[in-house]
């Protein structure tokens, strides 16, 4: 690999500026693809998060563009309005030395701004997203006439929120003869169906092979009961003492209730939503970026390109819907060559998965349990008397006050308890030491007026025991019960009968019931 910006096409001008921000050589998918891109090729690259693809794909646009032409020449398409703002500011660093303005439009912002900032800075490269860029071409505030370059990053993520549409029309309003570009760390089958439908002869980087994360990442994942989770988290950022930490959900209804919990807990905590306007998504990173919160949890769509220089920890509360999500996650940290941790807690039966990413991506993804303030591995964790298939394998604090009431048996089953010994008790003693079972008095008897007894409904009447012509043990209802019961499932027959009938034939079975 060469150590020389200029050996592999840069100009003077962005080598020095290079120089100046502390890249002192390309990294590899730099090396593969920009020469490429400056020899008027379409390109798709796939490379690990974190590897550079930015300058990759913006040092050759911005020495394709004519400074001296006022029109559109190139576009960067992003999936969120963080990552294309993100590449916005890396543009205006470098653009700066050749004299190439630049315009971001994302969703989210003022669009009238937009058209306005179109108007005075006449850019020559717009970087947005794909919702707004379309929108400002169908309101034809846009021209794309003369654009020679289409670069798609995350192009992964761009066609699984469903652009499409909006990109094949960008791309039919461009030149003929324009190069396209795919930078991602995935290759999905819409990413290789647009491939094929607009790419002449594609040149395919592929840098990831299976080894699609960095190597500076270390992969751990803890098991716990699903009900601990929160606890989980709150003892592995308490002992890991990271200085922030990017926490990863699935679902965008559970991101406020962990950021109560987690805030109850003492935690500095954010949240980051993929549906935030661009306001509230920027100072909310910015407040990440400066240290104000410790804490940051979002989704994948929220979090998708988000560049967090130096991040140490990405935690992973729900385990990935698939390997590629992992390897987005996992790509937060770890970026051009600095370390990280990922850690992944789950429950025993998401355990699989584990094995289904290790597998899938070449990466060993170990299997580890907190004990006494620190991370081992379950073969340590046993020398040290530890017993797994017990809730103290993830913890070493007292049972919270949750467990301690499902425990404790209920005031009925404790009053049952002391019942059931009391008259144990009572039976093991002498017959002269028992207490005397009193006999009900006559006045006690209810008075029918005869001994036989009258013949009352099932439910005035309980059932009554008959030995004759039984065998013993056996039970059967009185008759008069059985006959009450029969006459009230007629009545109710009739009844439901009556409910929809009219009412000439309401009045006509009433007159019978009378008769009768």
């Amino acid at each position: 690999m060469t150590n020389k910006w200029t050996d592999i096409g840069v100009v003077q001008q962005l080598a020095e500026t290079l120089t100046a921000e502390g890249l002192l050589e390309p990294t590899p998918v730099q090396c593969e693809t920009i020469g490429l891109l400056l020899a008027g090729s379409d390109v798709t690259a796939r490379s690990q998060t974190g590897s550079g693809k930015t300058l990759a794909f913006l040092l050759p646009a911005l020495q394709l563009i004519n400074s001296e032409s006022s029109s559109v020449q190139a576009i960067v398409i992003a999936p969120t309005q963080e990552l294309a703002m993100q590449i916005t500011r890396v543009a205006q660093t470098y653009s700066a030395p050749l004299g190439i303005r630049v315009v971001s439009l994302i969703g989210g912002a003022a669009v009238q701004r937009q058209i306005d900032n179109l108007k005075k800075n006449k850019p020559q490269l717009i970087i947005g997203t794909p919702g707004r860029i379309h929108e400002l071409y169908a309101a034809r505030r846009l021209k794309l006439s003369e654009v020679k370059l289409v670069v798609i990053d995350e192009a992964d993520q761009v066609f699984n929120l469903g652009s499409v549409r909006e990109v094949d029309t960008l791309l039919k309003s461009t030149q003929r003869d324009r190069q396209l570009a795919f930078f991602s760390a995935t290759r999905p089958e819409e990413m290789a169906g647009m491939e094929n439908k607009w790419m002449r002869e594609p040149k395919l980087i592929d840098l990831a092979g299976k080894q699609r994360v960095a190597e500076t990442i270390e992969h751990y994942y803890i098991v716990v009961d699903k009900r601990d989770k929160v606890d989980a988290a709150r003892r592995l950022v308490r002992q890991l003492n990271p200085a922030s930490a990017l926490l990863f959900l699935n679902d965008t209804d559970n991101i406020a209730q962990w950021e109560s919990k987690l805030r109850y807990e003492g935690f500095s905590v954010d949240m980051l939503y993929g549906d935030a306007n661009k306001q509230r998504r920027s100072s909310t990173l910015d407040r990440f970026r400066g240290g104000d919160c410790k804490l940051l949890l979002a989704t994948d769509i929220a979090a998708r390109g988000i560049d967090i220089m130096g991040l140490p920890l990405v935690l992973n509360l729900d385990p990935p819907i698939d390997a590629d999500h992992y390897v987005h996650r996992a790509g937060r940290t770890g970026r051009m060559g600095k370390p990280g941790i990922v850690i992944t807690i789950i429950t025993h039966q998401e355990r699989f998965i584990m094995d289904k990413f290790s597998k899938r991506l070449g990466i060993k993804l170990a299997e580890r349990v907190m004990s006494h303030g620190k991370l081992v591995s379950p073969e340590e964790f046993r020398r040290q008397g530890g017993q797994f298939g017990s809730r103290s394998a993830g913890r070493d604090r007292e049972p919270n006050r949750t467990q301690q009431a499902e425990e404790r048996p209920s005031a009925r089953q404790e009053g049952a308890r002391t019942a059931a010994v009391s008259s144990a008790e009572s039976f093991r003693r002498p017959s002269s030491e028992r207490p005397a079972i009193r006999k009900p008095a006559d006045t006690d008897r209810p008075r029918f007026g005869s001994d036989k007894p009258a013949a009352v409904s099932s439910e005035a009447q309980p059932r009554v025991r008959t030995n004759a012509n039984k065998p013993q043990g056996a039970q059967e209802r009185p008759q008069s019960a059985k006959k009450s019961k029969a006459q009230a499932e007629r009545q109710r027959q009739k009844d439901k009968k009556d409910k929809g009938a009219p009412k000439w034939l309401k009045e006509k079975r009433n007159a019978a019931k009378e008769q009768d």
